[in-house]
């Protein structure tokens, strides 16, 4: 499947004021000014943190990094979400880059209460530099994620949701809007009022909505674990959105053969219900593509064995070998991009 992304509905203006009319507080706008610390709405210095009292909404933000010194540049927004990975800067070197937010209220998960209201980026890394910064409101493309603790925005380190770590990938024509929440299963995920609920009516024609749950389906049998992901296939597709089923990552539980060939590893749940493989089955019963991360994760564990994987995971943190380090979950979402591109699920030019 190949949608095609929808026209921005305001371009972004790069070197000009900032163009969100109507603001209620927050700073007042002016001319850009090439000194990081004179950028308005910005504060500090190592990281440099801009505030935006903006509505909840997708905005486009583009950044000219660099300035009279050398400098490496890290961009996360709301609650440690990867915007743009390092970008290194050479004294006297200006690069413009562009990306795009989804901003709600909370900015974390959506069940939670952290963050503040607006759009906060964070220019952060070895030495960042800032030079200047527009922010614009947008309807871009929207890539949906609805998922548990292992994808969600998690909002204190070194717990990392791979769908945290996935926007960096991304041009400025694709927003991320993570719905996934700490703790949901396929059943609580499709009937809390502020997840799919809330979600799906935002969802519009040619977005993409990624659906990965398991972790927390320990006791949901098969028809009912089926009948929530189709009830969640079907709201997606009423919203003329495409819907793409993602089998949960791994848990890093290694039998003594160096091997993840265990019910614990692979979510066969306390009922016996092998969680994944009935994902496999319902993506083909109901003609849904498929992101078969249980076994992409499962390879690239084994590969690295019982020691070199606990740096995917926060085994040696916190002793927690099902939620992933900022480390793990950026190579997982590398695994998902990957497939992604692979089959096509979203346009070429989308990806950076």
């Amino acid at each position: 499947m190949n949608p095609t992304p929808r026209a921005a509905a305001i371009s972004a203006a790069v070197c000009a004021a900032v163009l969100i009319p109507a603001l209620s507080s927050g700073p007042a706008w002016a001319e850009p000014k090439v000194d990081s610390q004179a950028v308005e709405g910005c504060t500090g210095t190592a990281p440099i943190v801009c505030h935006f009292d903006v509505a909840p909404g997708t905005y486009q933000v583009t950044a000219v990094l660099g300035g009279e010194d050398a400098g490496s540049t890290v961009v996360t927004a709301e609650a440690r979400r990867a915007m743009l990975g390092e970008t290194a800067t050479a004294a006297g070197e200006q690069v413009t880059e562009s990306f795009t937010v989804n901003v709600r209220d909370p900015e974390g998960q959506p069940t939670g209460d952290t963050g503040s209201p607006g759009l906060d980026l964070y220019f952060g890394g070895q030495a960042p530099q800032l030079s200047d910064l527009t922010v614009t409101a947008g309807e871009e493309q929207q890539l949906f994620l609805a998922a548990d603790s292992t994808v969600c925005d998690q909002h204190v380190r070194p717990y990392t949701g791979w769908g945290q770590q996935i926007p960096q990938f991304f041009t400025q024509d694709l927003s991320v809007a993570n719905y996934a929440d700490s703790g949901e299963s396929s059943g609580s995920f499709l009937a809390n009022s502020r997840l799919f609920p809330t979600m799906r009516p935002l969802i519009n024609d040619g977005d993409v909505v990624l659906i990965q749950f398991g972790h927390n389906d320990k006791q949901t049998s098969a028809q009912d674990f089926r009948s929530n992901l189709t009830g969640l296939i079907d709201g997606v597709r009423d919203q003329g959105g495409t819907p793409v089923l993602v089998t949960p990552i791994v848990r890093r539980w290694f039998n003594d053969d160096g091997t993840l060939n265990n019910g614990t590893a692979l979510h066969v749940n306390g009922l016996g219900v092998d969680l994944p493989a009935e994902m496999r089955s319902l993506a083909t019963a109901e003609d849904v593509d498929l992101i078969d991360l249980t076994a992409l994760t499962k390879q690239q564990v084994e590969e690295l064995g019982p020691e070199g994987s606990e740096a995917l995971f926060l085994t040696n943190e916190a002793g927690d070998n099902t939620h992933t380090s900022e480390h793990g979950a950026t190579e997982f979402a590398r695994l998902v991009l990957d497939e992604l591109r692979t089959q096509e699920v979203l346009p070429a030019d989308l990806f950076r």
